[in-house]
């Protein structure tokens, strides 16, 4: 097997700087791996069996720093699907009243779990950015990334979402597309067009598409290694750095919490717990409060870091260049 490159070093033969933190203006809180579903490409190995949860203590911490933190100006909640954690309801209603942006990723489908039937209002009611999971326009894709209905009740979801004025008024919903194989995502501009013209085919609007890269951890590792396809997956990676994605890197303007409290430089690093440190000691939300003392902070860095610099770049917020 190759060895794949030390990221900084290409950093460095590039002429760039190795990573350091800017004054952040998201925190991003993973509240746990319980999920609905079990998706091939998940880097976070979310499930319905995984009991990693965020409990009150850490949530209520991390409101006491949102509220600390005058730079931050959006929570971007993560799992897992958030929806499911019993503090989802409290971290969103507590960062709207602090005056921030909140940004839900969801799944879609967990608008269907009994007992969610509330979820639809209350990201109108709280006027909540929806990311959606939506891998491909056509159900026989997304079957295989995601499973079998799963294509069904995101079109269901994706159109009462529509219904209660998301993705036809200023309640922004935005989809993401995953490659459903060892493969960079095409041109996301292109690909959003094609998006939509298929979508609207099914009664579905949505305001933006994201394009994200499948990075080389957890569950999509494991299914690149079962293809024997980890090396060449990672030699493309490496091929298609781009140096003019890593002025925009989600890292450099982030930091992300993890269910336990634990700080991270990005979600990737918290699963492949590469915690967040300065001076070599590593910090947790017990540990700071205004998170732009974390500015200038360096950021850890590893293999698949080549996943957010490749092509067009790639991020939580889609392309990158």
């Amino acid at each position: 097997m190759a060895v794949t490159p030390d990221f900084d070093a290409v950093l460095r033969t590039q002429g760039l700087e190795p990573l350091r933190r800017q004054t952040p203006h998201t925190l991003q809180i993973n509240v746990g791996k319980l999920c609905n579903q079990a998706c091939h490409h998940c880097h976070v190995d979310a499930g319905p069996g995984r009991k990693e949860r965020m409990g009150r203590p850490v949530a209520e911490r991390l409101m006491e720093i949102v509220a600390a933190s005058p730079a931050i100006a959006t929570v971007d909640l993560t799992g897992g699907a958030p929806e499911l954690n019993d503090n989802f309801r409290y971290l969103v209603e507590s960062s709207r009243a602090a005056g921030r942006h909140v940004m839900v990723r969801c799944n879609l489908t967990v608008l269907f779990v009994a007992g969610m039937e509330w979820l639809p209002e209350f990201y109108r009611d709280m006027r909540a950015e929806l990311i959606c999971s939506l891998p491909c326009y056509t159900a026989a894709n997304v079957i295989q990334q995601r499973g079998a209905g799963v294509f069904e009740q995101s079109i269901a979801a994706l159109r009462l979402l529509n219904r209660l004025g998301y993705g036809r008024s200023s309640l922004r919903l935005n989809l993401v597309y995953n490659p459903v194989g060892a493969f960079l995502p095409p041109t996301q501009a292109e690909l959003e067009e094609r998006y939509r013209q298929e979508l609207r085919a099914l009664e579905v609007e949505f305001d933006r598409l994201l394009t994200i890269t499948n990075m080389p951890i957890k569950r999509f590792a494991r299914q690149l290694r079962s293809w024997g396809k980890e090396a060449e997956y990672m030699s493309l990676l490496v091929n298609h750095f781009n140096p003019a994605a890593v002025d925009g890197l989600m890292c450099r303007t982030l930091v992300s919490a993890g269910y336990d409290g634990a700080l991270y430089d990005c979600d990737f690093n918290q699963m492949l717990e590469m915690p967040l440190t300065i001076a070599g000691r590593a910090l947790t939300v017990w540990e700071v409060d205004d998170l732009a003392t974390l500015a200038g902070a360096p950021i850890s860095t590893a293999a698949h870091c080549f996943g957010c610099t490749a092509g067009a770049g790639s991020s939580c917020g889609g392309a990158l260049t």
